[in-house]
């Protein structure tokens, strides 16, 4: 593969960022990775809370911030002034995209709002992200990740039962920004059309709850609560990660004949001759037998030896890895995941990266290039 970035298929986009945190910061990165120029208003002297949010810092700001800034400039202004007001509506005048996560109403005292801008820049999509949305009764209150998961549904279902969890990362934050993303290129590609902007309303809850997929669909169909089940599966079996000697495999059987291949690779063909375990239902019904039996079986495997087993035999399995083992994952180092500006993105486009070169930018960095771009 070419690790080089080349692909810039939003080249001379110009994107208004007026966010902070991870929502906003995370949709705005992705159209920094795919070429579009985006703009990053932070408060002088303070900036977007997370360049605190360390350590480990990389110089004067934490990674965390590094992490989802890439490839942006940054201008300090102080929204609260009459000349920082004057500004930013001149940058959003001449902006195709802009991108807020301020509480719904607050941008109205500067100006800043939706309505207050349609009338000079009638083809801008202006992209709100907001904890609950742009209306309802929670509308006024500030969302937080971690809130999110507790209140949507996700801590009830993650790690060990009557022991609520919130994921390693914050993932409703990242969903939210991936899914602004989607919004705001359908409204571009809209806009091709009708020539009008539109207002994207996109709320950290109606994200979390939409992502609650399957274990949604499984409680409006049965009526039956979803409760926490470790790194087990609601409705696949075995469908887990199970103990070698020296380390976990993660094993995914989707398939009968996955399980009738995995019975052979342990040398347990008398569990797959079995018929409590005949079909994936049946398996569902008697995991507290099934699974047991499995693990005694896998225990007395070294990883690296029932992991070639199973890969030739077709089981899906893989190793649970830490963060560094990740990194040092033959595929993760041949798809370049690694850069020099972090993490790329995930994309790809005819076999070429789409990622920005261009590194997190320091406080107010671009101040002075972008208020010469505007004549000030």
């Amino acid at each position: 593969m070419n690790a080089e970035p080349a692909i810039k298929p939003l080249a001379g986009l110009k994107v208004l960022e007026l966010s902070r945190i991870l929502a906003g910061p995370w949709a705005c990165q992705i159209l920094a990775d795919l070429g579009a120029d985006v703009i990053k208003v932070e408060q002088p002297g303070k900036g977007d809370e997370t360049r605190l949010w360390g350590p480990p810092f990389i110089g004067a700001d934490a990674a965390y911030f590094h992490s989802a800034n890439r490839g942006k400039r940054s201008i300090a202004l102080d929204l609260a002034t009459p000349r920082g007001q004057l500004v930013a509506r001149a940058l959003a005048a001449r902006s195709d995209v802009l991108v807020e996560n301020f509480r719904a109403g607050v941008l109205k005292k500067f100006g800043l709002d939706h309505e207050s801008l349609k009338a000079a820049a009638p083809r801008l999509v202006y992209c709100s992200i907001t904890g609950f949305g742009q209306d309802g009764p929670y509308a006024h209150r500030p969302g937080f990740d971690a809130i999110i998961q507790a209140m949507g549904g996700l801590m009830s279902i993650t790690g060990e039962q009557g022991a609520p969890q919130k994921v390693g990362v914050a993932i409703t934050d990242i969903l939210t920004g991936v899914y602004a993303v989607a919004a705001i290129e359908a409204a571009l590609l809209e806009r091709e059309r009708t020539g009008a902007g539109r207002h994207i309303d996109m709320a950290l809850m109606d994200v979390q709850v939409s992502m609650l997929a399957n274990q949604a669909m499984n409680y409006l169909a049965s009526g039956v609560v979803p409760a926490a089940m470790g790194s087990s599966h609601p409705n696949i079996v075995p469908y887990q990660p199970f103990r070698a000697k020296d380390g976990a495999v993660m094993v995914a059987v989707g398939t009968d004949t996955q399980f009738r291949a995995l019975c052979a690779v342990l040398g347990a063909e008398e569990l797959s001759a079995d018929p409590r375990f005949a079909n994936n239902a049946g398996r569902v019904s008697a995991r507290d037998a099934l699974v047991p039996a499995l693990s005694a079986r896998v225990v007395i495997w070294d990883r690296a030896t029932l992991l070639a087993a199973l890969e030739k035999a077709g089981v899906p399995a893989g190793p649970v890895n830490d963060i560094a083992q990740v990194f040092a994952d033959p595929q993760v180092v041949h798809r370049a995941m690694r850069t020099d500006a972090g993490v790329r993105t995930p994309i790809m486009m005819d076999g070429t990266t789409a990622a920005s070169t261009r590194p997190a930018p320091r406080l107010g960095e671009h101040t002075e290039e972008i208020l010469r771009e505007l004549g000030l």
